[in-house]
């Protein structure tokens, strides 16, 4: 694990957007794996503002998105299909047909599920996976529980997760209370992962992320499982990290 403390919620932006640009041009037909909420909106910006400058290219990629809410259409203003095009897709190259999100407006979720997952093994995994953290500590939508989902599947959302969200509605009343979420397994299945927390509200998530324990209630504890995991936090996202209680083999690095 390696963990990069940036002095603030902006530079750490652009130390994503490098990364994610420099896995492009790396392997230019990546599939990328991407989240949305808050945390990811000034990275999306710094990596459009790398496209008009010819600085990057994503007319070869593919992107899975993490998750979509049960009920909602594509054209819907809080659909993830809605954010993804507003504060991305519309503004770079990549082709529609490559562009992956759950259907939230599926008649048979269940099948919408297998289908999903089969779309990312058809394109032979995830190269590189963009997460962000609930300040209960799920990533995607997997919320804290006794047991985790493996794959794709319809969850519940939490109390905590509906209140979290419920800015981006009119009211608490209309956040859906059902959403399709990639699994744990096909999350940690991805070659490489970077996750993004921002905020003095994410430091207590963080600090147990990364605490040398796991448990499925704090799923993104799981993380730590993984060969190629960078999380990329600000000041106040780090603030209650023991470098202690960190796993002898996890690179910290504080930026000035």
């Amino acid at each position: 694990m390696r963990i990069i403390v940036e002095k603030d919620y902006h530079a750490m932006s652009k130390k994503a957007a490098l990364m994610v640009a420099s896995q492009i041009t790396l392997k230019p037909d990546s599939n990328l794996g991407l989240a949305t909420g808050g945390t990811p909106l000034a990275m999306y910006d710094k990596l459009i503002e790398m496209y008009r400058e010819d600085e990057v290219d994503f007319s070869e990629i593919q992107s899975f998105n993490l998750d979509e809410y049960c009920g909602l259409e594509a054209d819907h203003p809080n659909s993830y299909h809605y954010y993804m095009n507003d504060n991305f897709f519309n503004d770079i190259n990549i082709k529609r047909e490559n562009i992956h999100i759950p259907n939230g407006g599926a008649e048979d979720f269940e099948k919408e599920c297998r289908d999903y997952e089969e779309s990312i093994k058809n394109a032979r995994g995830i190269d590189l996976q963009i997460l962000g953290i609930g300040s209960n500590g799920h990533i995607g939508f997997n919320e804290p529980a006794e047991n985790l989902n493996v794959a794709t599947e319809v969850v519940d959302l939490t109390e905590e997760t509906i209140e979290a969200n419920s800015r981006y509605f009119d009211s608490k009343d209309e956040v859906p209370k059902k959403a399709i979420s990639m699994g744990m397994a096909t999350i940690l299945k991805a070659d490489r992962i970077i996750l993004l927390a921002s905020g003095k509200e994410k430091a207590e998530a963080i600090k147990r992320t990364v605490s040398g324990k796991i448990s499925t209630q704090v799923p993104a504890s799981l993380l730590q499982t993984h060969p190629q995991i960078t999380i990329l936090l600000d000041q106040e996202a780090a603030s209650l990290i023991n470098k202690d209680e960190l796993s002898a083999d996890c690179h910290f690095e504080i930026c000035k």
